[in-house]
């Protein structure tokens, strides 16, 4: 920076910014913990015993409790926001075709990459785009854990003064 003194505000990107096939690696990672998982699970009414009771789940397949699925797809959902729809959001459209592959578990660190995969100019609201992502969720060993498809209603880049 050449130290003038502008102030560069994080932003995610503008519809006009985002180019189809383009994938996105959303770093740090999260490591999910109890705590995260006791608390979603309690917030969101959701007791299932796979999530809360070490005892019952030590009986079950996976041997141990299970991370909720609700918070892997927030959390993978979320780590994408300020890389990609941070102030330049209008508003999710909807979510498609989430799978959980894999589970995680209390330990795990969940990685996420996002493609975009489609995007058009609305018909109906000019100034704005939609956009088609594409969220996979992966654990520490790369193991996919779980995906989603989303759909954005996104800004175009507002003009730059210069530019008018």
């Amino acid at each position: 920076m050449g130290g003038d003194g502008s102030a560069i505000e994080q932003r995610g990107r503008y519809f006009d910014e985002l180019d189809v096939g383009a994938r996105y690696l959303h770093r740090p990672g999260r490591t999910a913990t109890e705590a995260d998982n006791v608390l979603f699970s309690s917030l969101t009414m959701n007791t299932q015993a796979l999530h809360l009771d070490a005892a019952f789940s030590e009986g079950q397949p996976f041997g141990q409790r299970l991370m909720n699925s609700m918070w892997t797809l927030a959390t993978m959902v979320g780590a994408s926001v300020s890389q990609i729809t941070q102030g330049t959001l209008v508003a999710q459209l909807g979510l498609t075709d989430v799978s959980f592959p894999a589970p995680l578990f209390h330990g795990d660190t969940l990685y996420t990459e996002t493609e975009v995969i489609d995007k058009r100019l609305s018909s109906s609201r000019p100034g704005q785009g939609i956009v088609t992502l594409r969220h996979t969720g992966r654990n520490q060993r790369g193991d996919v854990v779980a995906t989603a498809t989303r759909v954005a209603l996104m800004w175009c880049a507002p003009e730059r003064e210069d530019e008018r």
